[in-house]
């Protein structure tokens, strides 16, 4: 480990819009914010081709476009933005101790939180295939379902989000079809029924995804597995859905954070705060309902403000 230690005055843990907003009020409010961008630059919206509910681009703009822009942004007002990620923090005491990288150590008066969460994937080759071309994989219906108008979907999960998701496709494509991997849902039965009740979502009870068909650019259809009978067939489709959950990238935090108990960061109420005095969360490590890029920036400008707060009351 090097042995110099580093001072900042704000450290942001991960980009994308939560950890790049931070960075654009914490740089104008004169905080000097130094911003490591974690293992994706960017976050997840840098596999996103097209991002048409974003407010200012009516034509709409890519993924990694927007993030660069925002980054591009930051940096006009002083962030220091850095290559690396945080592998190991103390908050046991002030001021915070975070390593980077495993090596390099950094003392900071104030740190955001803004490691975002990971979408979970089945793992298929295929599914990857097509999620990096941008032909037709997506794990986030509101983001995406607009493309899919009066087309034929397909989307795979059990719980409140993948029948939310569902429902949601419903009043955009003229057919999807829901692969249950099991005998039984794991949504709400309120959620449930919504899906059952809608006359243009075909369910699939104990259906597996077998692969994600296509012509090697865009999907085509989606081969499943009748788990009962064990037959394989293809469902025509131009959208594969994938709803079996997040996972948000807050372990190395959670000797000292408070999390739930699927990992997200409990923030007090209305606020960006921690149960750590000075430690900041803003986007999806804390965000199991939204998770929308205008959400994420929302709460990044809220973990800056509430910062340059804390900040000004602590000197």
């Amino acid at each position: 480990m090097s042995n110099e230690i580093e001072k900042v005055k704000c450290l942001i843990i991960g980009s994308g819009p939560a950890g790049y907003t931070a960075a654009i009020y914490a740089a104008r409010a004169n905080m000097n914010p130094v911003l490591y961008q974690g293992t994706q630059p960017g976050g997840q919206l840098t596999t996103t081709n097209e991002v048409e509910n974003w407010p200012g681009n009516p034509e709409g703009i890519t993924g990694p476009e927007m993030m660069i822009g925002l980054q591009k942004q930051a940096q006009r007002f002083g962030t220091d933005v850095r290559d690396g990620w945080a592998t190991k923090v103390d908050f046991s005491a002030e001021p915070h101790k975070i390593w980077i990288n495993d090596t390099k150590e950094i003392h900071a008066n104030t740190v955001i939180i803004s490691t975002g969460a990971t979408a979970k994937y089945l793992g298929l080759p295929s599914e990857q295939h097509y999620l990096q071309t941008g032909g037709g994989v997506s794990a986030c219906a509101i983001c995406d379902g607009f493309f899919y108008r009066n087309q034929e979907v397909v989307i795979v999960g059990a719980g409140d989000s993948a029948c939310e998701e569902a429902h949601y496709l419903s009043k955009l494509c003229k057919k999807v079809t829901m692969l249950v991997r099991s005998e039984k849902f794991r949504a709400s039965k309120i959620m449930e029924q919504r899906v059952k009740n809608t006359e243009n979502i075909t369910i699939l009870m104990n259906h597996d995804t077998v692969e994600v068909l296509g012509d090697g650019q865009v999907v085509t259809g989606v081969k499943a597995k009748n788990k009962t009978t064990n037959e394989d067939f293809e469902i025509s489709a131009t959208g594969f859905f994938v709803a079996i959950g997040h996972k948000p990238n807050t372990d190395i935090f959670a000797d000292y954070i408070t999390l739930d108990e699927t990992g997200y960061i409990i923030n007090v109420p209305g606020t960006s705060k921690t149960n750590v005095p000075g430690v900041f969360v803003g986007g999806d490590a804390a965000d199991h309902v939204y998770r929308q890029a205008i959400t994420a920036a929302g709460t990044g400008c809220m973990a800056a403000l509430d910062a340059e707060r804390y900040l000004a009351r602590k000197h």
